[in-house]
């Protein structure tokens, strides 16, 4: 039988192609998409990723939507217009350039958005609430695979990486798992004695720190993210309670092998997101000013700093500790 340019045969190629679109069904009718309006609320599909989108990012523009999305710029400007109305979207123009505006939720739509991310968190609990943990586990599994896949080529990165909500990035978040810790210590130790000349009683300090976050650990404020591609790690972040209010970002790590790749800045965004969801009003760090990389991703999170102090630690006489917070 004659090949098709893929070197696949007709037939094989019309299997492929039978088996994406019997999936597509089943799987648009489990999540329900196909009712008018998403989780019976007054949303269409496509305004409930508009809504995602504002809720999960910063200073995000009307064109980088439409390009991100997808979609027409005309039926965006009258979603626009009509979510301004109903006082779920405000606009405000960019300092740098006064002719770009950047859109925002305000506090009227952030409620209403919580409210429709709530129903669909406890849509998708109740679909794996029905299935054994270990079959919870395949699933998602799974669903990362897929993702991985299908995530298009960016900035000249291999095809076949998972992504983030925005950007193409070659690696998957999951939670902390047994081993995980260890290597937290481990590979915190060796990266800050090669890189800065720190010694191993900052290695000591990192087994303290993740020793209380696992004898501590309340799941429904606090989280571990371990960053991996292809079942190796590549960095890290925690986020801990320091008090009902006040969140505290620490350990965060990207493997050097790892770094140009975005992973930074997606675990940093993973855990503001997360703190927000959580209820607390503000997130603090402590980090050291010579950590040029990070400070750069803080900063560009939205955090400030607010105080320094010279100190001497870990084998080390010039140190100039750094406290930045982020306030929501």
């Amino acid at each position: 039988m004659a090949g098709s340019a893929t070197g696949l045969s007709v037939s094989d190629s019309d299997d492929r192609i039978q088996s994406v679109r019997r999936f597509n069904r089943f799987y648009t009718r489990q999540i329900g998409v196909l009712q008018e309006h998403l989780l019976q609320s007054q949303f269409s599909l496509t305004e409930a990723r508009v809504l995602y989108e504002l809720a999960y990012r910063r200073n995000v523009t009307a064109s980088e939507l439409c390009r991100q999305l997808g979609l027409d710029r005309g039926y965006l400007s009258r979603m626009v217009k009509r979510f301004g109305k109903q006082g779920w979207i405000h606009t405000t123009p960019s300092p740098a350039d006064r002719r770009r505006f950047f859109l925002s939720l305000t506090a009227k739509g952030r409620r209403g958005f919580g409210s429709l991310e709530r129903r669909s968190n406890r849509e998708v609990a109740a679909m794996l609430a029905s299935l054994p943990p270990m079959q919870q586990d395949h699933l998602v599994d799974a669903m990362k695979q897929i993702e991985s896949i299908l995530t298009p080529v960016s900035d000249g990165a291999p095809s076949g990486l998972a992504s983030s909500a925005v950007d193409a990035q070659p690696f998957n978040l999951r939670a902390h798992r047994p081993g995980d810790m260890g290597w937290v210590v481990q590979r915190h130790g060796e990266l800050y004695a090669q890189e800065y000349g720190y010694d191993e009683r900052f290695e000591a300090l990192v087994a303290e720190i993740v020793a209380q976050f696992i004898e501590r650990l309340d799941p429904r404020r606090e989280r571990c993210w371990i960053a991996e591609r292809n079942g190796v790690r590549l960095g890290t972040i925690f986020l801990v309670q320091k008090s009902q209010s006040v969140a505290k970002l620490r350990l965060l790590l990207v493997e050097p092998a790892a770094r140009g790749l975005g992973l930074g800045r997606c675990l940093v965004s993973e855990c503001v997101n997360f703190a927000r969801h959580a209820g607390y009003s503000k997130i603090i760090l402590w980090t050291q000013s010579e950590l040029h990389a990070a400070r750069h991703l803080y900063e560009r999170a939205g955090f400030r700093r607010i105080r320094q102090e010279p100190h001497q630690s870990w084998g080390r006489t010039d140190l100039v500790a750094e406290t930045w917070e982020l306030k929501f």
